[in-house]
């Protein structure tokens, strides 16, 4: 548990503190009580005395036991703090939580109730140890529950511990979330402690990793009982780093814990489970990887609405054909219900899906493939599974975790294509930018079962591939109190999708959807006519109020970035969706005006900020510009912005020699132009990232586009009176 994280953690958990009950008694004396060997440390080792805070003891428990039906996880964390400056003291003043919580967990969650108990104790440097009574000293806000720790001075220690009990019901396999963290933490850590418990039917998968010690097992008094933990000392800190995956380069450790009952429900889950209990597993093999999905993966589903689609098409080739079911798939068994649940979360309409008959409508990872392979299948076109773990999470080798694995199809077309579980702006080609790159398995089919695995790797996507790029047109007004600004924005590839989850509203698309494909809508499929009328009715009254808070969130938008505090008038409309190609552009276009920004007056001239108009830029702090990592960014990509100024009449353009910049290198650019054509200044800008990887070596490089970036939002152009 990272110690910014604290608030966090104790919101997540949403806290239910009852008056001394046996449990709350219990989880204190696991801390607080007669074994804790460490309640007089209290001293920082020297070489530590200069940091703002040092943790003298850090303490993570998991505890997985059943009864029957019944499980019940306890997870746990103590932490004993040294606050050494103010900085530090002001950031453990207060923390917040939610009390009461509902487990997530097994197949009747929603009644099961568990109780989490905190305590916190301050000891001062005389040995005065005051225990807060949170019940007492805590006051509801907006929903949440805050504490005030007062009198905390610098030379305390503050020792708390957070204790959640769960209980839930389950008679089926199931898995606990994985724990995937490193050992440092912002501040020094002098003693650190991992410990869980299991019993018969938990299957426990762990492994350290880069120089993490491993887990080593502790002797029980019962054959059942098993407990493990991981011990280490004198961990330096940690800092936060930009584009950097921790988990790759630092002391790390990630387990799960997955209980199934028996053999019948160990051969069900949905795991690489170890073949006994009391064995640990740190590795998964290739012949582990193809037995799981095997069974899994195995073609199947009813294509035959694919084939109707196709009755009356032609296809020059297999490509052409598998994209053109891609699409067709993901609107039949998706964006066409789409109406369908924002009805039913509007409560518009109880159960508007009785209106499709009996869909399919696909929505796991499972589903898509055995759909998409059974098409395949049919047509006789050679496809591989891919599986796949995401960079951040180490080599495809290291993989443990079976939550941790990425799922797609490959097909083998000519230039091959890859298909991923559609979301509703999914295209053909289009898989996470996490996995570009990266080593993988390929599972292939001979016959009725999957029985070929071999290693792999995916393409990675260009800087050019992934464009964001803005044309923007600005026009003073003749007082200069302001500008009117219109913005033709273009996005594709890996920079597309979140803009257009955000950008598009529902009725962008499924009408799309609906013309291409000849299908019904939801208010069509409905009979009577007055029903008809009243839900469309209720449907577009909908639709607006979705659109003008959508509409509200642009204009904050469009606010932030041109770093100006207001903006009027403010239009906006979709010109392309770009939802049937990766390589396609979403297009919108926005138009608004500016009052009293980015132009001031300089006698009988005007200075305007004409930087500021590619948007606020990445500009480093000190601290940042030494670096010891390697940089991840998600994906190489682009922005290109080209911008006409209207000169006002009667000026002249002064400063042109600033905005023409270039900086080039095997890591990434900045570049920029600026011109005069007739009436018009035209500058150009492009910022391009050309990898998503660079060795820490090549930090300096990109410093130096980064920079020249951020200097150009700084610059100034004079318009002169003539």
């Amino acid at each position: 548990m990272k110690i910014k994280g604290l608030t966090a953690f104790l919101l997540f958990f949403s806290i239910s503190i009852f008056s001394q009950t046996k449990e709350e008694l219990a989880a204190k004396d696991f801390f607080w009580g007669t074994n804790d060997t460490y309640k007089n440390v209290t001293e920082v080792p020297q070489k530590w005395t200069n940091e703002s805070a040092v943790i003298l003891y850090k303490n993570e428990n998991y505890d997985f036991h059943k009864f029957g039906k019944n499980v019940t996880y306890t997870s746990s964390i103590r932490q004993r703090i040294k606050l050494l400056d103010k900085a530090a003291v002001e950031e453990f003043s207060e923390f917040a939580f939610k009390k009461r919580f509902r487990s997530d967990k097994g197949r009747f969650s929603w009644k099961e109730k568990g109780n989490n108990y905190i305590g916190v104790k301050i000891v001062k440097p005389n040995g005065t140890e005051i225990e807060i009574d949170v019940e007492e000293e805590s006051v509801e806000v907006d929903g949440e529950t805050k504490v005030a720790i007062a009198n905390l001075e610098i030379g305390d220690i503050i020792d708390y511990y957070f204790y959640r009990l769960e209980p839930f019901k389950t008679t089926y396999a199931f898995g606990f979330n994985p724990v995937e963290t490193y050992l440092g933490e912002e501040y020094p850590v002098v003693d650190f402690k991992l410990f869980f418990e299991t019993e018969n039917d938990f299957f426990i998968n762990f492994n350290s990793f880069n120089g993490a010690p491993k887990l080593t097992e502790i002797p029980t008094e019962k054959r059942s009982i098993r407990r493990y933990e991981l011990v280490a000392s004198d961990i330096e800190k940690i800092q936060s780093t930009r584009w950097s995956y921790p988990l790759l380069e630092l002391p790390s450790y990630k387990f799960q814990v997955y209980f199934a009952r028996s053999g019948k429900f160990e051969d069900r889950a949905l795991a690489f489970l170890p073949e006994k209990e009391d064995i640990i597993k740190t590795s998964v093999s290739k012949d582990e990887v193809l037995e799981l999905y095997d069974n899994r993966f195995k073609p199947d589903g009813d294509v035959g609405d694919v084939k109707r689609f196709f009755k009356k098409k032609t296809f020059a080739n297999d490509a052409e054909k598998v994209t053109e079911a891609y699409y067709f798939m993901r609107h039949y068994y998706l964006t066409r219900f789409v109406e369908a649940m924002i009805v039913k979360d509007a409560e518009i309409m109880s159960y508007p899906f009785m209106n499709y008959g009996n869909p399919v409508f696909i929505q796991n990872q499972k589903q898509f493939v055995r759909h998409f392979t059974e098409f395949l299948k049919r047509e006789k076109i050679k496809y591989e599974i891919v599986v796949a773990k995401k960079r951040y999470d180490g080599s495809i080798d290291d993989l443990l975790i079976e939550k941790n694995v990425n799922v797609l199809i490959k097909v083998k077309t000519a230039t091959p294509l890859y298909a991923e579980l559609f979301s509703i702006h999914t295209n053909i080609n289009e898989f996470s930018p996490l996995i570009e790159g990266t080593d993988v398995y390929l599972l292939s089919p001979t016959r009725n079962r999957i029985d070929v695995i071999e290693k792999g790797k995916l393409p990675v996507s260009r800087h050019l591939d992934n464009e964001t790029k803005k044309d923007i047109t600005v026009s003073l007004n003749d007082d200069f109190s302001g500008m009117n600004l219109t913005s033709v924005n273009s996005y594709k590839g890996h920079s597309k999708k979140d803009e257009q989850y955000e950008r598009l509203m529902f009725t962008d698309y499924v009408t799309e959807d609906y013309a291409k494909y000849e299908t019904a809508s939801f208010i069509e499929l409905i009979k009577r006519k007055k029903d008809k009328i009243r839900y469309k009715k209720e449907l577009d009254a909908l639709a607006e109020k979705i659109k003008a808070k959508q509409v509200e969130r642009f204009e904050k938008s469009a606010k932030a970035e041109f770093q100006v505090e207001d903006i009027e008038d403010y239009t906006y409309e979709i010109n392309e969706t770009g939802r049937y190609a990766l390589d396609s552009y979403l297009k919108f276009t926005e138009s608004f005006k500016i009052k009293n920004a980015l132009i001031k007056k300089a006698g009988p001239n005007y200075i305007l900020e004409i930087g500021k108009l590619i948007g606020g830029q990445i500009d480093l702090e000190e601290k940042e510009r030494q670096r010891t990592s390697n940089i991840y960014t998600t994906n190489a990509r682009s922005f290109n912005y080209n911008i006409t100024l209207n000169i006002p009449e009667g000026y002249t353009v002064n400063g042109l020699d600033k905005l023409n910049k270039t900086i080039d290198n095997e890591t990434g650019a900045f570049i920029s132009s600026a011109k005069v054509e007739g009436n018009q200044l035209i500058i150009s800008t492009s910022k391009q990232y050309k990898h998503n990887f660079e060795p820490n070596t090549n930090w300096s490089k990109m410093i130096a586009f980064l920079d020249e970036a951020n200097q150009f939002t700084n610059e100034k152009i004079l318009l002169k009176k003539k």
